[in-house]
């Protein structure tokens, strides 16, 4: 096999973006993968076939996924589906020996996540993935390396403000599964901010609490959450929040870190300011008068308070989702490492859970999350939205 075959089930904004990049349809988003093409694409609407057939010709149409991945027209498939499936499908993936990215998010509970993941580990020959695009920003590499290798201390707080999601009504009537709870599982946390949520957890690592106050249908016809304030616990003391909505025209992508020896701050995903202090805040702390620190943040004196080092990126969406395309392609062609596995998912799912969690019983909620307690109260808002069957 000299290229991967991908199949795309779900053909909606996503998988008709996937579908255009593979076949060279999307010249603006950088290259296209030269180990990959467009295998086969899926959906169950007629519709979509139709336009797919007039689009791709050559390229075969099913409408039942099961069909695509035993037809031998694929070598991998991607779930562009609503998010309770990804589960679904990538576990009959896995267990069929067939290769599998996951959208995100890896799905709507950790319950399901925990068995599509102990499923892969059963088939580790398979390769699984998921499509955590935000991880090939090279900024945010280099910070976790920065925050990872403990060379400006330990974490103490984290903020991460994201509210650049602005979605009207008008989005949300896009299909009548978004927006709800038994069609897709949430709103902006389940939706928007699950990379955020990933790169979160993946820099500053996981909370061990997380009290939240959530807003649903914050100036919006819907039922959802879309106005989200979360604050975290670490095991170390340290503590983080966590801010999202879809209802903010202008936005705002700011994350700050702040660590013993150092601060990071990244202003819209592109551009960090990494502040490395002369002396610990510790030392600083437990030696200097006020006379002296007075001198050193006026920069009197000869001291300095901190060197600075500025990292940017630029690569934005689209060539980064052909970046995870084209990784997960060369691992099942046998080449190199994932740079997001599939195992890593659950991650931000959990943090989700916790969070609505935590705002639907008005309490501070320890992570693990319970599993069993999540999808009860989550079957009493799909129960009360009487649209979709509850979950088994």
């Amino acid at each position: 096999m000299e290229k991967v075959r991908y199949g795309i089930i779900g053909v909606g904004a996503q998988g008709g973006f996937y579908a255009q990049y593979l076949t060279g349809g999307m010249s603006g988003f950088g290259a296209n993968p030269t180990n990959a093409v467009l295998g086969a694409l899926c959906d169950i609407d007629p519709q979509k076939k139709t336009m797919c057939e007039i689009m791709y010709p050559e390229v075969s149409f099913f409408t039942d996924w099961k069909d695509m991945i035993a037809s031998g027209k694929v070598d991998a498939i991607v779930t562009t589906v609503p998010h309770y499936l990804h589960p679904v499908i990538a576990i009959y993936a896995l267990e069929h020996g067939m290769p599998v990215l996951v959208e995100k998010p890896a799905g709507v509970y950790t319950k399901a996540v925990r068995e599509m993941n102990e499923c892969a580990a059963a088939h580790p020959e398979v390769p699984f993935g998921i499509m955590f695009n935000q991880r090939t920003n090279k900024l945010y590499q280099q910070l976790r390396q920065i925050v990872q290798s403990g060379e400006l201390g330990q974490v103490r707080r984290s903020n991460w403000i994201i509210n650049s999601w602005w979605r009207p009504d008008s989005y949300y009537r896009q299909s009548a599964w978004r927006a709800t709870w038994g069609g897709e599982g949430g709103g902006v946390l389940v939706n928007q901010a699950p990379h955020q949520l990933d790169l979160w957890q993946w820099i500053c690592g996981m909370p061990t609490k997380i009290q939240s106050k959530i807003i649903y249908g914050s100036h919006r016809d819907i039922i959802v959450d879309n106005d989200v304030t979360i604050v975290a616990e670490y095991a170390n003391g340290a503590t983080g929040s966590f801010v999202t909505c879809t209802h903010d025209a202008v936005g705002t992508d700011r994350l700050e870190i702040d660590l013993d020896n150092g601060k990071i701050v990244v202003e819209d995903s592109k551009k960090a300011t990494i502040y490395r202090f002369t002396h610990g805040e510790d030392e600083m702390n437990n030696t200097m008068s006020m006379q002296q620190v007075s001198m050193l943040v006026r920069g009197m004196g000869g001291g300095k308070l901190y060197e600075t080092e500025t990292i940017e990126n630029q690569d934005g969406w689209g060539i980064q989702h052909g970046t995870v395309l084209t990784n997960f392609a060369a691992k099942v062609l046998g080449e190199g490492e994932l740079l997001a596995p599939g195992s890593d998912g659950i991650n931000g799912v959990m943090l989700a859970n916790a969070a609505l969690l935590s705002s639907w019983l008005g309490k501070e909620i320890e992570l693990p999350v319970d599993e069993d307690l999540y999808i009860a109260e989550l079957n009493k808002r799909i129960e009360a939205e009487g649209k979709f069957p509850t979950i088994k």
